[in-house]
């Protein structure tokens, strides 16, 4: 693999502060599960966040895929229009801490940060 092809952006970045957690999520499950990331109307801003663990088995032929170290995250073609450049990231802080959307499409968000409008 050139230098080149390892420094390619994926469609939705995921940092290693939430690579760690959603490892250890997980791994609470029990099970070997992907990361399913999408969109849905409605929210206070018009579209909100999907994301759940999902079987492998599941991803379907016109899902997109990333693999982060074996970990995978997948997304339909159609949420994909919203959500292309997406990072998501993890916060450890006690008041609104927790999974962060950082989405270069959205030109509004809610103060919750969990939906959007484009």
């Amino acid at each position: 693999m050139t230098q080149a092809t390892q420094t390619i952006q994926k469609g939705i970045q995921l940092t290693p502060t939430a690579l760690e957690h959603l490892l250890v999520l997980r791994k609470q499950q029990g099970k070997d599960l992907c990361l399913r990331v999408g969109v849905r109307n409605g929210g206070c801003s018009g579209m909100s966040y999907l994301m759940d663990f999902e079987d492998p088995a599941n991803i379907r032929e016109d899902d997109e895929v990333y693999d982060y170290d074996g970990f995978q995250i997948i997304c339909d073609p159609k949420s994909l229009l919203y959500l292309y450049g997406l990072v998501l990231d993890y916060s450890t802080a006690l008041i609104g801490g927790g999974f962060e959307f950082t989405n270069p499409n959205a030109n509004q968000t809610c103060g919750c940060g969990k939906s959007f409008g484009v």
